[in-house]
């Protein structure tokens, strides 16, 4: 068991989510950085894909009730068990009684903790996420929340001390495939999009990242009727401002879509913050 002292801004579980139930207008929600929660469960011998905390902007703190290995990924923020520094990107083992806190992250937005045996809070649909646009799963992470730990003794063992990771860009490059609504948009759409940096606005949330910058100005009028959206659709609303679809997006969508992320570049948007600078290349 592992308790919930401080959740910070926002802290909720998320595993790999629920695919395969968006015909029955079920949002697969999961991870926001899908790349990190990975990482974070292979550094404790989980399985890819067991539930983890998923914390947005740090500040939080949980103590644990008995000894764990535990590790933290995603957004690079100061790491302490006990108050003694620890690395991110790395096991360290928490004691019975030891209180992990974090810091807040210098660059990207969010955090990752995975404890060895993984969170095991029930399962909805298929999966232990939170997803906020649905209410599925459980609620977000309050103080004095417990969460339980699964067993460890059948888990791979832990062979590494650190995994490498890049560092995060001041301003990324996220690359898109055009379409598929491209044809609602005038030709000069595009090109305003791959040539210009957007600005990351302030109500963006697990749901979409919204951006400020130049308007896309569109070829024809009226709306489609609503269709199937996928994580990383670019959609453009009357405003003409993109918004990039992450976990938390609803199903459907009747705003037209000009392009959509490459798969390795969702982790890249989930971590964007708001006030920072992004690129598109196609």
């Amino acid at each position: 068991m592992i308790e919930v002292v401080r959740p910070g801004p926002l802290a909720t579980v998320q595993d790999l989510g629920r695919p395969g139930l968006a015909h029955l207008g079920v949002p697969r929600s999961g991870a926001a950085d899908e790349r990190a929660l990975r990482l974070a469960n292979r550094l404790v011998g989980n399985p890819e894909g067991a539930a983890c905390v998923e914390f947005t902007f740090g500040g939080g703190s949980v103590r644990f009730h008995e000894g764990a290995w535990a590790a933290v990924t995603g957004a690079p923020l100061p790491v302490c068990v006990d108050g003694r520094p620890q690395g991110t990107n790395a096991p360290c083992h928490v004691r019975g009684g030891g209180v992990l806190e974090l810091g807040t992250p210098a660059r990207g937005l969010r955090s990752y903790l995975a404890v060895r045996g993984g969170i095991t809070v029930d399962r909805v649909l298929g999966s232990r996420s939170t997803d906020l646009l649905s209410g599925l799963g459980p609620a977000p992470l309050s103080p004095g929340t417990r969460l339980p730990v699964g067993p460890s003794a059948d888990l791979d063992a832990i062979t590494v001390d650190v995994a490498p990771a890049p560092r995060m860009p001041e301003t990324p490059v996220l690359r898109i495939l055009a379409g598929p609504r491209g044809d609602w948009f005038t030709e000069d759409a595009m090109a305003t999009l791959t040539s210009t940096p957007y600005q990351v606005s302030p109500d963006s949330n697990r749901v979409g990242v919204r951006l400020d910058g130049p308007p896309l100005a569109r070829s024809r009028g009226g709306e489609l009727g609503s269709e199937g959206m996928v994580t990383g659709s670019v959609q453009v609303p009357p405003s003409g401002l993109p918004i990039i679809f992450l976990a938390d997006h609803p199903t459907t969508g009747g705003y037209p879509v000009v392009a959509v992320l490459a798969a390795a570049s969702v982790p890249d948007a989930a971590q964007l913050r708001p006030g920072q600078h992004v690129r598109f290349r196609t």
